[in-house]
């Protein structure tokens, strides 16, 4: 695994206004412009330092990561909006064509985006990203824990999911938080990774992800409008992923997209960009390389 917390080089940070959020951002690396969707604190953490060298990197807050000012309503966190956001930024940065990536629920928000603003959009990446997060998926997906995992790995879980009344109690607010740590043997390729530096100084806005991760997700039809998609996709999965349903659930939808190219990491969980992170920028390199506009 490849170390993390740290960034090294020159980068440029600032946060855009958008309703009473403050977007946080962060750009770093040199190349052609590709926005990570998410936390502009975590993921910073997660993509390698090489990868910096072929890619500007322009991490992004989406409002479930953004501090806000004054009322704040559900309406605020309306999946049409969070998509519109990633747009203004773009806008206001000046990027001009951009790759859009997206990790984990954050790959349906980069795939979404690109049917509804493809003109701005040369590539999407999607990792450790399910088909949704409904009921068939989630059934495939305790199945697949069910069927292929060790009694160690199991193990492990039980143990940290133990915690996990106690530190909810102790911290509602980042319960999130807690539950991605806490699910770590379901996480990593190594079950006994502890994930919580990554998510220091994290914010986190807890009505957005009950809002996106437990309703528009649960029920996104992930075929909608891939017809008329003529974006590449990239889709990159980590066999030991025991969060988001299996590689094989996407059998169904493959047919739909115009232009899809998947890659399972063999030694990843959930986080292939970081538990693989030389094989996976190379194979993100090469994949971009091949898929380039004419």
């Amino acid at each position: 695994m490849s170390d993390f917390g740290h960034t090294t080089g020159a980068s440029t940070r600032g946060t855009i206004r958008s309703g009473a959020f403050e977007l946080g951002y962060s750009i770093e690396g040199e190349g052609p412009p590709a926005i990570v969707i998410g936390s502009a604190v975590y993921y910073p953490r997660t993509f390698s330092e090489r990868l910096r060298q072929s890619l500007k990197l322009v991490f992004v807050d989406h409002r479930g990561f953004a501090r806000a000012s004054g009322d704040v309503s559900a309406a605020d966190y309306a999946f049409d909006t969070v998509l519109a956001d990633i747009e203004r930024v773009r806008e206001h940065l000046g990027l001009g064509e951009v790759i859009v990536i997206g990790h984990s629920g954050h790959g349906f928000m980069a795939l979404e985006y690109a049917k509804r603003y493809s003109r701005n959009v040369s590539h999407v990446a999607m990792i450790a990203t399910g088909p949704s997060h409904g009921a068939v998926h989630v059934q495939a997906t305790e199945r697949y824990w069910d069927e292929s995992v060790c009694p160690e790995r199991k193990a492990q879980l039980a143990a940290d999911l133990a915690k996990l009344p106690a530190e909810i109690e102790a911290a509602p607010d980042r319960r999130f938080v807690a539950y991605c740590v806490r699910m770590g043997a379901r996480s990593w390729y190594d079950y006994t990774f502890d994930a919580s530096p990554l998510w220091r100084d994290v914010h986190v806005n807890m009505p957005a992800f009950d809002h996106l991760w437990g309703e528009v997700f649960r029920d996104i039809d992930i075929g909608h409008g891939l017809d008329a998609l003529n974006v590449p996709v990239l889709l990159a999965l980590g066999r030991y992923d025991y969060l988001v349903a299996p590689y094989a659930t996407w059998e169904p939808y493959r047919e739909s997209f115009r232009d899809l190219t998947v890659r399972v990491f063999e030694r990843s969980g959930h986080t292939p960009q970081l538990e693989e992170s030389a094989l996976f920028d190379a194979e993100l390199l090469r994949w971009l390389s091949e898929k380039q506009r004419a």
